[in-house]
């Protein structure tokens, strides 16, 4: 199935996809994949899980939209949990990750102005990813999802991973910035994990400096990583949190989460959105976060995610074009010692969906509801695909 009238955003498409159950799609010719990207950390229960289904389509029969100037019950539900989830105390909800992310950029910018600061700076990171509006692209840190798009949103300045010390450094010289967002993995970046007390000294930083910590799990929250949200494995709390992918599991909604000096910046006309929040996206989410709370997803997440880390460290240990294998939870990246782009094709020519990011890290996002043995399978197709790889 092919058109002209839809926008090149994408490139070539690899194949039709028509449905799904679990952890598996199928595409217009009838083949079967087993899906290891579960639509880039989105549908963490699987496709077509039969809780959601049924959530949408009983919401679907009631009431699907009306306006935010109405109190809507699912959505004050569901920022009641995520606040208990979190830790957090107040919530926005919005469509996707990058409105998410842009929810948070704004509250960093009006808590900046309250504080007297003329040009409010966010500190972001190298490799960082966090949407692809003007202000998102702008904050992240990959030229290729920001060439042609200048002028680039300002106020922003950029540190490295996982660096404290070149935070201080640049914090010394500029007394502009207000907020640091960060990703506690980085996803599109590479799978890159920072050291274990890398949040604590974050927030530490933060603390001294009065400035807030902004998480970006967009995809790291809703379980996939071992604890509803990765910075669960430390013991910060974050100023704002900024959710989405897997909250919905297909159903689009995003969610900026504040406490303490955040919690309250933002007011009436600071912000908005027609559809953030509408019954049908909280009713959706409300069944993903019962799913993942009376099914201890987050614990299954862990575990199926060691599974596939240890079969193919074990798989590949002789494979000398393998720089190392990391990850949390379900979510695992492969470094190869080159590009590899062309394993995506190889992989759904052999039943597996896999995507490669930073050009050569294998990214494996899995349902948190895969079994043992679709596990095992994934390794058994991908490891031989891997460890034959010569170069793009």
């Amino acid at each position: 199935m092919t058109t002209n009238s839809l926008m090149n955003t994408y490139g070539a498409r690899a194949a039709t996809l028509v449905r799904g159950a679990g952890c598996w799609l199928w595409d217009d010719n009838g083949k079967k994949y087993l899906d290891g990207l579960s639509g880039i950390a989105v549908c963490g229960l699987g496709h077509s899980h039969p809780d959601v289904t049924a959530a949408v389509a009983e919401q679907a029969g009631v009431l699907t939209h009306c306006s935010n100037f109405f109190d809507i019950p699912k959505q004050l539900e569901l920022a009641e949990k995520l606040c208990a989830i979190s830790g957090m105390s107040k919530v926005f909800f919005g469509n996707s990750g990058a409105e998410a992310n842009e929810a948070a950029i704004k509250i960093a910018r009006l808590y900046g102005h309250r504080r007297g600061i003329k040009l409010p700076t966010v500190l972001v990171m190298d490799n960082a990813f966090h949407g692809r509006t003007l202000a998102t692209l702008s904050a992240s840190g990959g030229r290729r999802v920001q060439a042609g798009f200048e002028p680039l949103v300002a106020g922003f300045v950029r540190a490295p991973y996982n660096d404290i010390d070149a935070i201080n450094r640049i914090a010394d010289n500029n007394a502009n910035i207000c907020a640091v967002l960060v990703e506690p993995i980085q996803g599109e970046g590479g799978v890159n994990l920072p050291a274990d007390n890398y949040l604590e000294d974050l927030k530490a930083l933060c603390e001294r400096r009065k400035w807030l910590l902004m998480a970006d799990e967009v995809q790291t929250g809703n379980g996939r990583t071992g604890k509803y949200f990765c910075y669960q494995h430390s013991s910060v709390l974050p100023d704002v949190v900024t959710t989405s992918k897997g909250l919905g599991n297909g159903v689009p909604i995003g969610a900026c989460l504040a406490t303490g000096l955040a919690a309250d910046v933002m007011q009436p006309g600071n912000h908005g959105s027609t559809f953030g929040g509408n019954p049908l996206s909280c009713a959706a989410a409300l069944a993903v976060i019962t799913c993942i709370e009376q099914q201890q997803l987050s614990v299954r997440a862990a575990a199926v995610g060691e599974r596939i880390m240890l079969g193919l460290q074990c798989a590949l240990t002789s494979a000398d074009n393998v720089v190392a294998i990391r990850g949390r939870g379900c979510m695992i990246g492969i470094q190869l010692d080159r590009p590899c782009k062309s394993l995506f094709l190889q992989a759904l020519r052999n039943g597996l969906v896999i995507n490669v990011t930073a050009d050569s890290v294998i990214r494996l996002l899995p349902a948190l509801i895969m079994s043992d043995d679709e596990a095992d399978l994934l390794i058994d197709t991908l490891a031989p695909l891997i460890g034959a790889f010569k170069q793009d």
